[in-house]
């Protein structure tokens, strides 16, 4: 099924998409649009500019490419960057469905240029378009998906806080013009009321007018839509008693004398004027906070340095980074960042890669190493060959997964979408339910007045603004957070997720060992040293391709062992290897092999070779000129922080299990040392998809951790997979959450995180709640009986307030000790 490129949702046949015709482009929307733009299946010209049709209002439109058509923005040679499969000469500029086939036309593999911002929703992601905007759902401002590396200003922030000053400077005369009397300033001897109630109009109608017309804007579309929101409250308040008040100036007779005050009708234009500059105040402080959810990927790109040294025919030229291409060869200096992913091809530095893995210690770099983009080059100056660039690099699939997984929508947000869905029509009720109240039991007079305010106040106060912000806002810092140390979050659903599991299933090697084997213990006999026989074992197993030799290798380079050419080298399969080492006859491998060979003395280091077996070490003999001259143990070293881990683990209450497709010994010492809680060993790829299938049959709620890879199908069998991830080969697909440090570590801060991004949900989750049900019955005069009405104005100041308490709580995500 083809997917609408705006709105993300599926596209039911080939005739949701306008056709050419005659060399025409038509522009097309979502299948929303399809009864206008389409008439007994001949497309009709549709308004250009955006879609007025269902929920999705004021959406850009998108056109459609058809065969030979090429879009402004390319050049015409050469296709659109997609192209139907089956469909010769049909291409396209963005993703969308073939307009003759119904096909998803695939990527052409041409190079796109870059393409306009795309703005959308925080609280509706599914909501896009091409330029800034409101969301035609609940009214908030649209904010843009790429973020830039440096902060450009925000148009609506800007045009919220101009109005929010003059409406200020307005309303402060006119709030003062009608409070002053009340307080007993004899402000009626200087002004006659009616000459007041005329300038409070004058003072009022640009505060509500103009400063309150987004608001309005929205509350109408809301309603023609049937998207009801905060929007639709604040228009029908603040609208009710502006033009009221605008009525009873200039009909003053048709008011009933029961509603006169002093001979005159009362007005409501600083209520109206109050309201709207405190909603104006309240948009300004949350669209300030809103820009600090989105820190965490502006330091992201913050990291990718905007210019490259790039090498060509031996001279240094400074190009900017998009320029870079694959192959070509940079320079990067001390004190630089690593422009792109690639591959050191001369010179030898430390680079500082803990924006990656969060590890401090700088690593080492030489010929045939691998540098990430955005990395920091430290001591040396070497050259680099560029193998990744533009949105290939590690650096930009961790921007775009950021940004994907704030977007996303988290399971426990159904519960708020519900409770939207429903509120607006209720607190509407709430309000008429009010005035009916007041009008009929009449608990204070003059009870028409009081009606009429208290209904206001209702629609005010229970503005569900902070309730539909209560669980993005979460999701966008604390998936922010995350990035930070390294712990990237494919969507919100495996957040919310990962927050309920009770089960950690972990592979062996690469999670819980380096995954490399390494020379652990090296015991001479008789005349040798430990040195002299490692370095004669050196020297042959140099020559051998078998996994255990290159350890022996780097043990003896470790060293700094001078190891000696061999010749007469020969490899016996399936036992070991012999070579002649300074004129000594040297053989390695298998105990039974040496004993065919007719090695003395093999029994002479039985009790030291018995304890390197029970710790799960594989033991290489080593025979010099026909006696038995030591032995070497190698084994995969567990990770210097996974002991640590695993009792977090344990501490967090959650059960740790191994699956390994090692030996049953080597698995049996690994959870022993590490008080493992189960483990299965010498197990396949479909065996671990199996085991979690059982557990998860059994009540178990399972986050499976491997290497992403032939971990795959557990992977996406368990609740939450999570690929141990090194930087370079980040496994996305299959997994929820990836570690770029590849530490189990990251598997506890992960656990910490999600769950007090779900503790903060539901604290914003019961605030915006208790809030409203607290709120809206005091609004509606609950408590006259102990003396406390509500005004508007205070309604609103507590509307807004509210909206922005969520918000900060959101942000104290930000400051989360994951460690």
């Amino acid at each position: 099924m083809p997917i609408d490129p705006i709105c993300h949702m599926q596209v039911s046949d080939t005739t949701d998409l306008v056709v050419d015709r005659e060399g025409e482009r038509f522009y097309f929307c979502s299948e929303h649009c399809r009864q206008r733009f389409l008439k007994d299946g001949i497309p009709a010209e549709p308004e250009h500019g955006c879609c007025h049709s269902g929920g999705m209002t004021g959406m850009s439109l998108l056109p459609v490419l058809t065969p030979g058509s090429v879009p402004a923005s390319r050049s015409t040679s050469g296709a659109g960057a997609y192209l139907c499969p089956m469909c010769p000469g049909v291409s396209s500029d963005v993703p969308a469905a073939c307009p003759k086939c119904g096909m998803a036309l695939e990527p052409s593999g041409v190079v796109a240029p870059a393409t306009k911002t795309i703005y959308t929703c925080p609280m509706h992601p599914e909501i896009e378009q091409d330029h800034p905007g409101t969301c035609p759902k609940c009214g908030m401002a649209l904010e843009a998906k790429q973020l830039a590396v440096e902060e450009k200003d925000d148009p609506e922030l800007t045009s919220m806080t101009r109005r929010l000053w003059v409406s200020v400077l307005l309303t402060a005369p006119l709030f003062l013009l009608a409070m002053l009397p009340m307080l007993g300033v004899p402000l009626h001897e200087w002004i006659s009321p009616g000459v007041s109630q005329w300038v409070q109009m004058l003072l009022g109608a640009p505060v509500v007018l103009w400063g309150g017309w987004p608001f309005f804007e929205r509350g109408w579309r809301s309603v023609v839509t049937w998207n009801l929101n905060m929007f639709t409250l604040i228009a029908i308040g603040t609208g009710a008693a502006f033009f009221y008040s605008v009525f009873a100036v200039f009909f003053p007779g048709a008011v009933p004398a029961a509603l006169l005050e002093h001979g005159h009708a009362p007005v409501y234009f600083e209520s109206a004027a109050v309201i709207v500059t405190l909603v104006l105040l309240g948009q300004v402080l949350e669209l300030r906070a809103r820009k600090k959810t989105s820190a965490a990927i502006r330091e992201l790109l913050a990291l990718t340095p905007p210019t490259a040294r790039v090498v060509r025919a031996g001279r240094e030229e400074e190009i900017s980074l998009e320029q870079v291409r694959r192959g070509d060869l940079l320079r990067v200096r001390p004190g630089e960042k690593v422009p792109v992913d690639g591959r050191v091809t001369e010179g030898a530095s430390t680079v500082d890669e803990s924006m990656l893995t969060g590890e401090p210690l700088p690593v080492a770099k030489q010929s045939g190493d691998g540098v990430i983009g955005g990395t920091v080059n430290q001591t040396g100056s070497f050259l680099m060959s560029a193998d990744k660039v533009g949105d290939e690099t590690v650096l930009s699939q961790i921007v775009g997964l950021v940004a994907h997984a704030q977007r996303s929508r988290a399971p426990i947000q159904k519960l708020a979408d519900r409770v939207a869905g429903w509120f607006v029509p209720l607190v509407v009720l709430c309000a008429v339910l009010t005035v009916v109240v007041w009008l009929v039991w009449r608990p204070a007079e003059p009870a028409v007045q009081y009606a009429f305010l208290n209904a206001v106040a209702v629609l005010i106060i229970a503005c569900p603004c902070a309730l539909g912000l209560a669980t993005p806002m979460s999701i966008m810092v604390g998936v922010g957070r995350g990035a930070q140390s390294g712990i990237l979050l494919k969507d919100a659903e495996a957040l919310e997720a990962l927050a309920g599991v009770d089960t950690v299933v972990v592979d062996k090697t690469g999670t819980l060992t380096e995954g490399k084997p390494r020379v652990t213990d090296v015991r001479a006999v008789e005349e040798l040293s430990h040195d002299d026989l490692l370095r004669l074992a050196a020297a042959v197993e140099a020559h051998s391709e078998h996994p255990l030799s290159r350890a022996i290798v780097v043990a003896a380079e470790e060293r700094k062992l001078a190891i000696s050419a061999v010749a007469d080298f020969q490899s016996v399969t399936g036992a070991g290897i012999r070579g002649v080492v300074d004129g000594r006859l040297v053989l390695i491998g298998k105990r039974r092999w040496l004993e065919a060979e007719q090695i003395t003395g093999l029994t002479s280091l039985e009790t030291v070779i018995a304890d390197w077996l029970a710790a799960a070490k594989t033991v290489i003999y080593v025979a010099v000129d026909g006696r038995f001259a030591g032995a070497i143990a190698v084994a995969d070293p567990i990770k210097a922080s996974t002991p640590e881990a695993v009792a977090a683990l344990h501490a967090l209450g959650l059960r740790v299990v191994m699956l390994t497709g090692d030996h049953e010994a080597t698995a049996r010492a690994v959870a022993r040392d590490l008080g493992i809680d189960e483990f299965a060993a010498g197990l396949s790829p479909e065996e671990k998809h199996d085991w979690i299938r059982a557990a998860q049959q059994r009540g178990r709620r399972v986050a499976m951790a491997g290497d992403g890879i032939n971990d795959a199908p557990a992977l996406a069998l368990a609740d939450v997979g999570i690929a141990m991830g090194t930087g370079t080969d980040i496994a996305m697909e299959s997994a929820g959450v990836t570690l770029v440090k590849g530490d189990l570590r990251g598997i506890v801060g992960a656990i910490r995180l999600s769950r007090r991004t779900l503790r903060n949900i539901r604290q914003n989750l019961f605030f915006a709640f208790v809030y409203n049900a607290l709120g809206v019955p005091i609004a509606a005069g609950v408590l006259l009986p102990v003396g406390i009405l509500l005004n508007p104005m205070i309604a609103a100041a507590a509307m807004s307030f509210s909206s922005v308490s969520v918000i900060g709580n959101a942000l104290r995500l930000q400051r989360a000790d994951l460690g």
